[in-house]
């Protein structure tokens, strides 16, 4: 059978806006795909309606909406994400002693694909399966920071996106926003208290081919056994499976510096 022009040209205004670092106007994506104007808007309202493109109305400008996420979560999900993960992930958990999770965003929230429980430590509330907001877990945060802001302030734009759990978190998009820029900045994601009283969390995220965090490793641990440096030293081993997954998944190595996933030795904790 022969190609579908339209499906044709809509696929290709998806992969165009996921190459893109910010929102562009579709004068931009008309010229730069040799699309007319008019085919260009059609496209672009058709997947507006769907979901997979959002218009930052304020800009005049479009990027990929919550629908691309969904897609992105539904193949993070299947065994093949999973199969990736498991041995780098028990590794983690044999050298730091602290249990471990594999994590993956589906809109607002994310989902535990793998539980990696360490020896002697009690059950979590984030068993495989289990759903929670993404901007109180350390694993969601580190999505999100990878994401363009355009994209993270289109998944909170309604009223009630700030549901919290044990009071604390970020209220407001504001908020939000200085986590995330914190969590650029580190090189790393972290929640205290915010899903489970008297425990917290670090996670790095883990990127596909195209740069797109498809998922997150996670490690929890009862906040009073580690403190702020033992919390770093966790972080950076985090972020050598994530990396390590990263690689398997077809990322391409990023070079070291500032925001980068943090690299450190063994730990002792």
């Amino acid at each position: 059978m022969g190609v579908v022009p339209a499906a044709a040209q809509a696929l290709a205004v998806l992969q165009y806006l996921g190459t893109q670092a910010q929102p562009t106007a579709a004068a931009a994506i008309s010229r730069d795909l040799d699309l007319p104007r008019s085919t260009t808007y059609h496209l672009l309202d058709t997947l507006v309606r769907a979901g997979f493109v959002v218009h930052v109305a304020e800009e005049r400008r479009y990027a990929l909406g919550v629908a691309v996420y969904e897609l992105a979560s539904g193949y993070s999900r299947q065994t093949s994400l999973q199969r990736l993960a498991r041995m780098p992930l028990a590794v983690l958990v044999d050298s730091v002693g602290q249990t471990a999770h594999l994590v993956i965003m589906h809109g607002r929230d994310v989902i535990y694909v793998i539980e990696e429980r360490a020896a002697g430590r009690p059950p979590l509330i984030t068993d495989v399966g289990v759903r929670l907001p993404a901007h109180l877990t350390a694993s969601g945060r580190a999505m999100l920071a990878r994401l363009p802001r355009a994209q993270v302030r289109a998944l909170y734009s309604e009223p009630g996106s700030f549901v919290l759990r044990n009071d604390l978190g970020p209220r407001s998009f504001g908020a939000l926003r200085q986590l995330l820029v914190e969590t650029r900045r580190r090189g790393f994601a972290s929640e205290d208290g915010e899903v489970t009283p008297e425990f917290a969390s670090v996670a790095v995220a883990a990127s596909d081919r195209t740069g797109y965090p498809v998922a997150a490793v996670a490690v929890t641990f009862p906040s009073a056994e580690v403190d702020g440096k033992g919390r770093e030293r966790l972080a950076a081993r985090v972020a050598r499976t994530a990396a390590e997954l990263s690689r398997r998944l077809g990322s391409p190595p990023q070079p070291p510096g500032k925001g980068t996933p943090l690299q450190g030795p063994r730990m002792n904790l």
